[in-house]
């Protein structure tokens, strides 16, 4: 688990195949073309009558409870006022803000359980009797510092040097996350589009990024591309053929009406995606098993790669379907739950528009999957059987080296 690392040696650079840079090299251009053409160049600031509300923070000092003149719909923390002491902002517009604030104690769905030292987020709201604050989260800064901490303590730790590119890719992946994909889609651009151009863009930089410039990275991202484009396509055709329309609850309403973002371009750019992370990890890992068979048992032809690559594939097909679907359910557990208590039949559940995208997430990520695995295993058996200083650095026996 601990060994040493074996890094690309000069012979596996040298023998990826030419075809193969002769087919990334336009992609990588196109991407970067089509990333200056799509970056956004508009100030992304709120509309104008739509500036968010004012949030502070502060920490509760003493809590004083009272007996409740009517019951509450969704008690949480009882009737009462919390101290709250409240850190002003140097920048604060108000000409006088307070510094301690009476607060009344939070209720009903959602709201935060409270106690004497909590530090928490609140609101500030504008009323004819003058300023009124409301207690609506905990402060959590701290905390995720600490745990995105461990993250990476363990993935050093355990990855050493590999763990660090790790870490380097997955921040390349926030930052055009942030800084591309989703402005581009607020400053209106199609969001299809913008999810593929990401996705192209997040593949070609971290695949390398993360497991250097080895043939099997290479075949890994040819692999990665064509069953991407597959998804995006089935994901296309299935949404349009099902009338989805992206929009199943109040979030996704509100970024179509408030933003203007076109939702089922929203739906499919969520799908590419949402694909991507799991694309890469199959058609690394089916190169890589390819690789060390060869590496293995250089007596094996291309065929014999094929073959025995596309077992373990399929094992790890059945494996990872079974992530696919109970990911998806988990993050539509909450509208799940009211669906199913609310319909008697179980073909009006699934055939819900809220299943149904969940559906379409999982089966056209699936196809994508399934696609990607003869893909990347027959590009890689080719590959390091006609390359074979790409798998042990010098020619494998039997073999004749140009």
């Amino acid at each position: 688990m601990g060994g040493h690392h074996r890094r690309p040696g000069r012979d596996e650079l040298v023998r990826t195949p030419r075809a193969a840079w002769l087919v990334l090299a336009p992609i990588a251009l196109l991407t970067l073309a089509a990333m200056v053409w799509l970056w956004p160049t508009e100030d992304l600031s709120p509309p104008e009558g739509q500036s968010g509300v004012a949030q502070y923070q502060g920490s509760i000092s003493a809590i004083e409870r009272t007996e409740c003149t009517e019951e509450l719909s969704d008690d949480v923390n009882g009737c009462g006022t919390a101290t709250v002491a409240l850190e002003v902002p140097e920048d604060d517009p108000r000409e006088n803000p307070v510094e301690t604030a009476d607060v009344p104690l939070p209720n009903g769905p959602g709201a935060p359980e409270v106690d004497e030292g909590d530090d928490v987020v609140l609101i500030l709201n504008e009323t004819p009797d003058g300023e009124s604050y409301a207690i609506v989260d905990h402060q959590r800064g701290t905390g995720l510092v600490l745990l995105v901490g461990a993250f990476v303590l363990a993935m050093v730790a355990f990855g050493r040097w590999r763990g660090v590119s790790a870490l380097a890719g997955l921040g390349v992946t926030f930052v055009l996350l942030l800084y591309f994909v989703v402005p581009a889609i607020l400053a209106g651009s199609p969001p299809l589009l913008v999810a593929i151009v990401g996705s192209a863009a997040i593949m070609l930089t971290v695949l390398y990024l993360t497991h250097g410039l080895a043939a099997t990275t290479t075949v890994a991202v040819l692999g990665t591309l064509a069953s991407l484009t597959l998804t995006g396509l089935l994901s296309a055709l299935a949404v349009s053929a099902l009338h989805l329309t992206g929009v199943t609850d109040d979030l996704s309403l509100a970024v179509g009406t408030t933003q203007g973002v076109n939702t089922q371009g929203l739906l499919l750019a969520g799908i590419v995606i949402g694909s991507l992370g799991v694309l890469d990890d199959v058609t690394v890992t089916q190169a890589a098993t390819v690789a060390e068979l060869a590496r293995a048992n250089p007596a094996y032809g291309a065929r014999q790669l094929f073959v025995a690559g596309s077992r373990v594939g399929r094992s790890h097909i059945a494996s990872v379907v079974n992530t696919i679907v109970l990911a998806y359910a988990g993050s539509a557990l909450p509208l799940l739950i009211l669906i199913v208590a609310n319909t008697e039949s179980f073909g009006g559940v699934v055939t819900d528009q809220i299943i149904a995208q969940e559906v379409v997430r999982s089966v056209v990520a699936t196809l994508g999957l399934v696609a990607a695995v003869p893909l990347t295993t027959g590009l890689a058996a080719v590959v390091l059987r006609a390359h074979p200083r790409t798998v042990s650095g010098r020619p494998s026996q039997g073999s004749t080296v140009a």
